[in-house]
């Protein structure tokens, strides 16, 4: 237990980025996710909201739950009560930490942009940070704590946002695009600002780490304008893309219905 969570520091070596070990153990959790959003997808498609929204309860408990579960352990294994700083929700990923509550709590125009969020980001988020998070794998062994708990929370990312698309709990209202688009900028701004003042590197902005993101700051010769604002500008157009497939798709669905009638 001592060496699961890193007391002292890991004495097993990592196994390395996309090592056999790293690739089975977050297909494992890519399954589990996929199957169990199918599984209460069905089950709760045809239930009223208030039916469909408690999964989204216990999703919104579990991730943040979890995450400080993470928070107090690191800050304790440190001796440092001021480690916090380092695991403050401004990654793309750990946003989910407030738009899966979001979600699951808020109500009218503000519960719409969330769910709309949890949607575009969430899948996207658990593979990122799965597959692609090579700043962990490089770094601790498979099954440790840090990878762990990591795993799960963008797992129920995933796995919140496959459920909202399979219940249909989602909007993708067009006047709800401005407060999307305004949650992520919020998030870039604050995270940009916390780069530069703690210093650390918050949603990628500052370098690549290991992740995708590499190929990025390679071709910006890590340009210290450039390459963040390329990094938000890329966010942008992602949720511009998923907005206009999404509706594109919609539109293709009811012209099927329609002609089928």
């Amino acid at each position: 237990m001592r060496e699961f969570f890193g007391f002292g520091g890991y004495t097993r070596p990592a196994e390395g980025y996309f090592s056999w070990q790293h690739v089975t153990f977050v297909t494992f959790l890519m399954l589990w996710m996929v199957a169990t959003a199918i599984l209460l997808g069905r089950r709760y498609r045809s239930s009223d909201d208030a039916q469909k929204n408690k999964v989204l309860v216990w999703a919104a408990l579990l991730i943040d739950g979890f995450e400080l579960f993470k928070i107090v352990l690191l800050c304790f294994r440190s001796g440092d009560p001021l480690d916090w700083i380092y695991s403050l929700p401004l990654f793309l990923c750990s946003i989910q930490l407030i738009t899966i509550p979001l979600a699951a709590f808020a109500k009218g125009r503000i519960k719409e942009a969330a769910l709309d969020f949890v949607l575009i980001f969430g899948l996207l988020g658990a593979v990122l940070g799965t597959y692609a998070a090579g700043n962990n794998y490089a770094s601790y062994p498979v099954l440790s704590f840090d990878n762990v708990i990591s795993g799960i929370t963008h797992s129920i990312s995933g796995f919140a946002a496959l459920y909202i698309a399979i219940v249909g709990m989602a909007s993708m209202k067009r006047r709800n695009v401005g407060i999307t688009f305004s949650i992520l900028l919020g998030f870039c701004v604050a995270a940009y600002v916390a780069n530069r003042l703690i210093p650390y590197n918050y949603m990628f902005l500052m370098r690549g780490d290991g992740t995708p993101y590499d190929l990025l700051f390679d071709l910006l010769g890590g340009n210290p304008v450039l390459y963040p604002l390329s990094v938000v500008l890329l966010f942008l157009l992602y949720i511009a893309l998923f907005y206009l497939a999404f509706l594109g798709i919609k539109k293709r669905k009811n012209a099927h219905r329609s002609a089928t009638k």
